[in-house]
């Protein structure tokens, strides 16, 4: 360090000056010390606790200042004269602070607008935020039962005969059929969802009824009654804001809460603090349902009425496939499929002359659809989910979910009064009954999400930040109360980040940002993408552009990957629709773009229809990885796997892929190396239950050999490179 250059100055003196060539002349390891000892000062860390920066962006601040202070070839002028009067004894080493917090603030912006940061992200007191609602006394009922026991009909028949009302559901087929069952019973009733808006007068003025997804019920309308169905997802990680905002948020006379006992706490005490009562309606179910102390063990055993329930695409082909060559004829739902499909299997599965009397579906049959199920099949007890930190784990299901699922055999309305449930495999019947035995979780929080306008509130403090990075700030900054969570934000980072290079507007990111896709849809990403950079150049959308975009006419599809692909299209279309309604200027045709979208599901349906040939086509062409053990093979061994696995879960993260044992059989290999990736299974533990799995054929007489000697030069040849 020059030491021409001793004098000391206050930092605003040089706050914008460079002297270029100034350098450090007394080397680099003295410099070193000096920021060395700066970093570990404990009253410098609190200084900087009380600026703001907590360890984390102190460290972070730290490096990146101990880079500028040694990579720069031109110091500030200010921050030079003190180094040197350190070096020389004639300054204090806390004296680098404020120049330390000058560049901690160009690299952390928020630094100097934290106070007023923390004042538009308090979340302490949600009831504040819906004036509207809070200027009447509301009646709150809540109807409380399982699943069948005429909770929702109590609160729809008050719905149908008030002068106004509100029915906000979970699920766009739950708000389709009160929409329907309202104008029926002569109630004119309007129907508002993400993609779709129907009113029934001829003079297109809005009826007093509205049949609504949750997150589009209005907070403004007044209503005699309003209903609010599935009022326990307000613990739902990505959507309980909605029901937090409806319940909080409706303008009604009357508030009827549909769900289970879980959410009655959670719930009274929330209206509490809004000084409003709620009245407990109780109810049992209404048809018997019971738990088979024996397994299904082999789909040779099922019968009409059955419904084998699996979690993953790949269970659901393998079992229809399995069902085909048997003879049977079984309808699919799963959640990707169309609403129109969905109905159209259901349908086809609930016609007492239709030949159909099976089905194989996931959890997407836990609402929303009126089934004639006499048995539920659990194929697994292992679900993916998404956990707090927005993390996929694979874990047994929760008492709350089996019981939605279990609670669709025997319903009153169909035509089997008694339900049963069991599942595939022998393993998995305890384990299920223990789950069902189990109280259910009393519900603790309910979830917020920021509103457009805060988050442009930040970006007004903070114009140089990424949208993304503007929802990080504002969870971190968030304060809630105990009894309220801010919801998962991924996918909308997900999307933010995925349009960020397009130029447009905070507001008009934000809503790109807020419609819903599916992540793991390729196409479905690339085309939010597609009219994000079409709306940034003032291009409207048009039912032209959008046909040569998706390549239509579209044939019917020969394979699995075919009807996949038909799927994301639907979703695409669905996606123009979501957008057509908030910008209708860019997405003007919605109408024609809805004739395309039903003529797409009639092509589905019919997909869907002949499922199995699909299935068997992409099976032969190597399209789709199927099971390839025996079905009784199959079972035994998916119950040794599953069991073994819940012995060791704990929670496991999925994608942790392992590699396999080079001996594993051919079917066990199939269905081994789908658990080994969902991190279910370790290497070590597969070598131990293919021992297991040998020792088993051994005793039931099934070896290739008669010898252990032979076996084991069986087992040799096999691992011989080429041999077959």
């Amino acid at each position: 360090m020059a030491s021409s250059i001793t004098a000391t100055c206050e930092p605003s003196q040089y706050h914008s000056r460079q002297v270029v060539g100034i350098t450090l002349g007394r080397g680099n390891d003295e410099v070193k010390k000096i920021l060395d000892k700066f970093y570990k000062r404990k009253e410098i860390q609190k200084l900087a606790a009380d600026y703001g920066l907590d360890a984390r962006l102190f460290h972070q601040a730290f490096i990146s200042f101990r880079n500028y202070i040694m990579q720069s070839h031109s110091l500030d002028v200010d921050v030079h004269i003190v180094l040197n009067d350190i070096c020389f004894s004639a300054a204090h080493v806390d004296d680098l602070f404020p120049f330390f917090m000058r560049h901690a603030k160009q690299i952390f912006p928020v630094l100097d607008c934290k106070d007023d940061l923390r004042k538009i992200s308090d979340l302490r007191i949600p009831p504040n935020w819906y004036p509207e609602a809070r200027a009447r006394r509301r009646k709150i009922i809540f109807h409380s039962g399982p699943t069948n026991s005429g909770k929702t009909y109590h609160a729809i028949q008050k719905y149908l005969s008030a002068a106004s009302g509100a029915y906000c559901g979970p699920l766009k087929l739950l708000a389709h059929e009160i929409f329907e069952k309202s104008n029926t019973a002569g109630v004119p009733c309007d129907l508002v969802t993400g993609e779709e808006r129907v009113t029934v007068k001829p003079d297109g003025k809005q009826a007093a009824h509205v049949a609504c997804t949750v997150e589009m019920c209005s907070v403004i309308t007044p209503y005699e009654v309003a209903v609010i169905d599935e009022i326990q997802m307000i613990k739902d990680p990505a959507r309980g804001w909605a029901w937090t905002r409806a319940l909080l948020g409706l303008c009604a006379e009357e508030l009827h809460l549909c769900g289970e006992s879980a959410a009655i706490d959670l719930v009274t005490e929330l209206l509490y603090t809004t000084g409003e009562e709620v009245e407990v309606r109780s109810y049992n179910r209404l048809t018997p349902i019971s738990v088979l102390d024996h397994a299904l063990e082999s789909l040779d055993n099922l019968r009409p009425g059955d419904c084998i329930v699996c979690f993953s695409k790949n269970d659901i082909y393998s079992v229809s496939r399995q069902i085909e060559i048997r003879g049977l004829e079984s309808a699919v739902i799963y959640g990707s499929l169309p609403p129109g499909t969905k109905l159209a299997q259901a349908k086809k599965f609930n016609d007492p002359n239709d030949p159909c009397k099976i089905l194989v579906a996931t959890d997407a049959i836990g609402m929303g659809l009126n089934l004639s199920i006499r048995r539920i099949i659990f194929y697994s007890l292992l679900k993916p989910s998404i956990n707090e930190k927005g993390e996929k784990e694979i874990e047994p299901i929760t008492t709350s979910q089996a019981l939605q699922i279990a609670g669709r055999a025997g319903r009153f309305s169909s035509r089997f009064k008694e339900g049963e449930v069991t599942t595939m495999n022998r393993e998995d019947l305890n384990l299920l009954k223990e789950i069902l035995n189990r109280p259910v979780e009393p519900i603790r929080a309910a979830g917020l999400h920021p509103t457009a306008e805060q988050i442009e509130m930040f970006a007004y403090h903070l114009p140089d930040t990424t949208l993304s990075n503007l929802i990080d700030i504002f969870v971190d900054f968030s304060q809630v109360d105990g009894q309220y969570f801010v919801c998962n934000m991924d996918d909308f980072k997900f999307s933010a980040e995925l349009i960020q290079h397009i130029p447009l507007s905070l507001r008009v990111r934000y809503v790109f940002c807020t419609a819903p896709i599916n992540k793991k849809q390729p196409f479905v990403c690339s085309s939010l993408l597609q009219f994000a950079r079409q709306f940034s150049r003032n291009e409207p959308l048009t039912f032209a552009w959008l046909r040569r975009y998706i390549k239509w006419p579209l044939l019917p599809p020969k394979n699995i990957k075919d009807l996949m692909d038909l799927e994301a299209i639907h979703d695409v279309l669905d996606l123009y629709l979501w957008l057509s309604y908030r910008f209708m200027d860019m997405f003007p045709d919605a109408s024609l773009i809805r004739d395309l979208q039903k003529e797409l599901d009639g092509i589905i349906q019919e997909g869907v229809h002949n499922i199995t040939k699909l299935i068997k086509i992409s099976e032969t062409h190597k399209l789709l990885h199927l099971e390839s053990l025996p079905a009784g093979s199959q079972s035994r061994l998916s119950g040794t796997l599953k069991s073994q696995a819940r012995r060791t879960r704990g929670t496991k993260t999925l994608g942790n892929k392992a590699a396999e044992p080079p001996s594993l059989e051919a079917g066990q290999k199939s269905l081994a190396s789908r658990l080994v990736q969902q991190g279910l299974l370790t290497p070590d533990l597969l070598r131990q239950l293919e021992r297991e799995w040998l020792t088993q054929q051994s005793e039931h007489g099934e070896q290739r050999t008669d010898s252990g000697a032979s076996a084991k030069a069986t087992r040799r040849k096999k691992k011989e490179p080429g041999s077959e």
